[in-house]
């Protein structure tokens, strides 16, 4: 079902959301505020209280914070959390109440010796000089001119290194400047390229256009630029 984002203000698309209810004929999501209230309500009916004696209180983000606590302990890798909560630094994930971090290095050695015994030996021989070099190699290239390439070890780059096209490029907010300029040389050449009649370079052209505004996009959506709206200049009823 769709649900309506009060923080964004946009209806999210469809999605098989864990709380909704039935309004008359329709399924609806219920609102945040509406699971704080029945949140509340479930607690005072228990008469539950704290270690000073006051009543329990809970917010729906404790929630979140116990999910993570238990999974951590139970032998979920620190940074699949942090991908699951999608945070942005493992910091904050480690930050969440009843993670240390002794016990969160504890279940998570825990977990690599439960799988390490579920699969074959050999899987786990030491790797060779050449294969260790090999190894510290590919992160030494993972920076690029623009950002930082997420390609994970030993995968060849589908865009032949065109990395404005490819969806593993994590753009630095401080090469904005330069995906402007690329951006901008992109669109005189789909100009020159249409004025002259190259059809078959423009369709690449503006594959790298597309490429470039996403890049641009995500360094603002990561980084809070807002861009200004003109809302025109406001009159009054005389200057009708």
């Amino acid at each position: 079902m769709t649900s309506y984002d009060v923080h964004e203000r946009v209806w999210n698309a469809p999605m098989p959301l864990l709380f909704q209810r039935d309004i008359g004929t329709e399924h609806r999501a219920f609102t945040p505020t509406a699971l704080r209230k029945l949140l509340i309500n479930a607690l005072a009916a228990t008469g539950l209280t704290d270690a000073s004696g006051e009543p329990l209180v809970f917010s729906p983000h404790d929630f979140r914070r116990i999910f993570v606590t238990d999974a951590i302990m139970n032998g979920l890798p620190p940074h699949i959390a942090q991908v699951l909560c999608g945070h942005r630094s493992l910091d904050t994930t480690m930050g969440y109440k009843a993670i240390y971090p002794a016990e969160t290095i504890e279940a998570h050695r825990a977990f690599i010796a439960r799988r390490r015994a579920s699969r074959p030996s050999e899987e786990y021989r030491t790797p060779t000089e050449e294969e260790w070099d090999a190894f510290l190699a590919h992160f030494e290239k993972r920076k690029v001119s623009i950002g930082t390439c997420g390609r994970a070890f030993s995968s060849p780059c589908a865009h032949e290194h065109a990395c404005v096209r490819c969806s593993l490029l994590r753009p630095a907010p401080a090469q904005r400047g330069r995906l402007e300029e690329i951006r901008d040389n992109l669109v005189a050449r789909i100009a020159e390229a249409e004025r002259e009649g190259w059809l078959g370079e423009v369709e690449g052209l503006q594959v790298s256009l597309a490429g470039a505004e996403e890049k641009l996009r995500q360094v603002d959506r990561h980084h809070g630029r807002h861009v200004a709206v003109d809302l025109g200049i406001p009159v009054t009823r005389g200057d009708r």
